[in-house]
């Protein structure tokens, strides 16, 4: 069975997009979080999030210092898209590291600003794996129908932190070339690695 990474937030849509593909995939769930600006229930809320799931392997990643950098040094209103990009690639790394073919994200189209078609394509755009969206064309209503169904929608109900350090008016449009330059600002590849030295990874049989 071919290996994939999958993003986990503590939101309703990503759990469910896993669950959607877990039947011909092995994923491997990946939590960026923002301790210390947010609380330790977010790590705990992926955690439960992941045993709900029956995920055998959750790596979580210490992210705010790649977040804040990008606050720092790009453009605020294109911060979705790029912490995006940020943890895509930082995804990548671990794919690479477990042999995954591919990433899975709970994106559905224009849903919230990151999510609009021009906006993809300039994620995409920076990621060389190919990303795989199970929930691209699902209304909220069916999302959260399914999260009842499998009995997440519990645990991911609560105050979402991913919006902690976004603007206000995030761009619902983006080119690419802009977002290139953008990302570049930073230093990312050194920003990941360093993230990565202080992952935590919980295994279950």
């Amino acid at each position: 069975m071919q290996k994939a990474i999958a993003l986990l937030s503590g939101g309703f849509d990503s759990p469910v997009a896993i669950h959607q593909v877990q039947n011909r995939v092995d994923v491997i769930a990946v939590h960026f979080h923002q301790v210390p600006l947010t609380g330790d229930q977010e790590i705990e809320k992926v955690k439960s999030l992941a045993t709900k799931l029956g995920v055998k392997k959750l790596y979580i990643v210490p992210f705010v210092e790649v977040f804040k950098e990008l606050v720092d040094k790009c453009r605020h209103r294109d911060y979705y898209v790029l912490s995006k990009i940020a943890m895509y690639r930082a995804a990548e790394e671990i794919a690479e590291k477990e042999g995954a073919d591919f990433l899975i994200t709970g994106e559905n189209l224009a849903q919230v600003s990151s999510q609009t078609l021009s906006n993809m394509k300039s994620i995409s755009s920076q990621i060389s794996l190919k990303i795989i969206r199970p929930l691209l064309t699902c209304d909220k209503v069916e999302i959260i129908n399914i999260a009842k169904d499998i009995e997440t929608f519990e645990i991911s109900k609560g105050p979402e932190v991913c919006s902690l350090l976004g603007p206000k008016n995030p761009s619902t449009t983006s080119k690419v070339e802009r977002i290139k330059e953008e990302i570049n600002r930073v230093d990312l590849n050194s920003l990941i690695k360093e993230s990565l030295k202080k992952i935590e990874i919980i295994e279950r049989n």
